[in-house]
């Protein structure tokens, strides 16, 4: 996949496909309307093409962005594995939002011709959100391009959406946050030194820092699977299972700031600066203050332990549904 960061860089002379959008997560309804881009891509002898955005809109029209669901490099690397042939990262500020959707489709087809548009119902383009499926297909049909249009999909009773997943995390539904994303939800952070507390206690955690703010779920201890580096985030040449901690650290009264902490099992070296990726496999329990180091520690050995019974049930989950019928492997 190539990627632009700016629709006027697409390369002239390409027939094209487009769908337009955050894609913030990369969630089931996404994914959905990806494998449609990509169907009718091929049915239009042209190239399938994302453009998303960055900074997030909401930075230029609401002054400041919701917390992430996925880092924009893993947001790349999964569009790739979904089929586009191109993407474009296009800067989002007030001179791009105060364009009308006949200006940037201006844009998009000059030098190249655009075959069509793949949207989901609530979706709009251009100033004022005034680029909605009906006045797009009124466009396309003087301009010469399709407009498809797809139906949500459903989980629960509504259409999944970014600020439904949001919520379900921020209520520690690790779950239900599974289920609308398609994958664990996750988190992509840089590791930084602590204060060297975890060592002290006998378990050594890798401690995250982020670029932006990131969907994380809600406060505290939480069987993990950890990943870190390779050539994108989707292809770790590490991977780890850990419990991690979320939260203020009330036994010491921190001063509130919330911290994400990873005890990773069976490694034992220095990481710091790595880029890693954190998947939130299930809420073990709530945060809490305990009366004494000695009383944190041996709830730490319990919560390290039941992580790891949930992370191996859930490797030999894995192992079983890839097994042949009959039991035997091939």
């Amino acid at each position: 996949m190539q990627v632009f960061r700016d629709v006027d860089a697409l390369p002239a002379g390409r027939r094209i496909a487009a769908t337009i959008g955050v894609f913030d997560g990369l969630h089931r309804g996404h994914l959905r309307l990806l494998r449609e881009l990509v169907r009718v891509a091929r049915r239009w002898h042209a190239a399938p093409t994302v453009i998303t955005f960055e900074p997030h809109p909401d930075a230029v029209l609401r002054g400041a962005p919701p917390p992430l669901l996925c880092d924009p490099a893993e947001r790349l690397a999964r569009l790739a594995d979904a089929g586009a042939t191109y993407a474009v990262l296009q800067r989002f500020d007030p001179a791009f939002a105060s364009q009308t959707p006949e200006v940037f489709l201006g844009r998009l087809r000059a030098g190249r011709e655009l075959a069509g548009l793949v949207m989901s119902p609530e979706s709009a383009i251009g100033r004022d959100r005034a680029g909605t499926p009906q006045r797009l297909r009124e466009i396309g049909a003087e301009a010469g391009f399709a407009v498809d249009v797809i139906t949500a999909v459903d989980g629960g009773g509504e259409p999944i959406s970014a600020s439904r997943i949001r919520r379900a995390l921020a209520q520690g539904r690790v779950a239900e946050a599974r289920r609308m994303l398609g994958r664990d939800p996750a988190v992509l952070g840089t590791i930084v030194r602590g204060d060297g507390r975890g060592r002290l206690l006998g378990f050594p955690t890798a401690n995250l820092a982020f670029d932006a703010p990131v969907a994380l779920p809600a406060n505290g201890i939480y069987a993990v699977e950890a990943s870190w580096g390779g050539p994108d985030p989707l292809r770790p040449a590490r991977i780890a299972g850990g419990v991690a901690s979320l939260g203020v650290r009330p036994t010491f009264d921190d001063g509130g700031a919330r911290v994400l902490e990873v005890f990773l099992f069976d490694v034992d070296e220095d990481l710091y600066g790595e880029r890693m990726r954190v998947a939130f496999i299930r809420r073990q329990r709530a945060e809490r203050r305990f009366a004494s180091a000695e009383a944190l520690i041996a709830q730490m050995d319990r919560d390290a332990a039941r992580a790891r019974v949930i992370l191996e049930g859930r490797r030999q989950g894995a192992d079983d549904a890839r097994r042949p019928a009959g039991g035997r492997r091939p």
